[in-house]
């Protein structure tokens, strides 16, 4: 069972939230380990087992990028039940949903790369600092947007598409997920030589 499945919902990316909690809090309820203490020891531990899927499944779900990262990862086979990571990692491939960042944004960041690397050799001057302030700011703001594609187009284009447009759907998701992780990283790593706190921006180094 999905996590999807846990709840009674189809494979969509835009979920009502209220909805979600709503049936979180049936579900928890009704599994609760502390309602069946005077259950036989195989209804104790299925209790517990039920109990954590649902909490997993509503953690997951609960967050719109987390619901893409998680589709795009159902789809491929890697969310299957006793699934060989081997086997995944191959039918993910197949299955066209990974994916790189753009050829054309990451020679856009090697400058900024390369700029980060003088600046932990040999300190920063003021100018340095501006400039690479400046491309801070910039990148956050791409880093937003991409974050607003997930949430908004891309989420939308997945729960209108056809079953033969979906791979086409599921590559732009994993393109746009990778292009977040990479900005997230290059952000990270300016804020770091910037003497910046950089917690707002959550992204996976892949």
């Amino acid at each position: 069972m999905d996590h999807f499945e846990v709840f009674g919902l189809a494979r969509r990316l835009v979920i009502d939230e209220a909805d979600l909690q709503r049936r979180f809090y049936e579900l928890s309820r009704r599994h609760h380990p502390d309602f069946h203490q005077g259950g036989s020891p195989d209804e104790q531990a299925q209790s517990l087992e039920t109990s954590a899927r649902i909490n997993a499944a509503y953690r997951t779900l609960r967050d719109p990028i987390g619901r893409v990262e998680y589709l795009l990862r159902l789809e491929a086979g890697r969310e299957a039940p006793g699934s060989d990571p081997a086997d995944a990692a191959a039918e993910a491939g197949r299955a066209g949903v990974t994916a790189k960042a753009p050829a054309e944004l990451l020679a856009e960041m090697f400058e900024i790369q390369e700029a980060l690397q003088e600046a932990k050799a040999g300190g920063l001057d003021e100018a340095g600092r501006a400039a690479l302030s400046e491309q801070l700011g910039r990148l956050r703001t791409r880093h937003g947007e991409e974050q607003a594609r997930l949430r908004g187009p891309l989420s939308e284009a997945w729960d209108g598409a056809a079953i033969a447009e979906r791979p086409r759907v599921l590559a732009a998701c994993a393109e746009s997920l990778a292009t977040r992780a990479y900005l997230g990283t290059v952000i990270e790593d300016l804020a770091q030589v910037l003497g910046e706190e950089e917690g707002h921006v959550a992204h996976h180094r892949h």
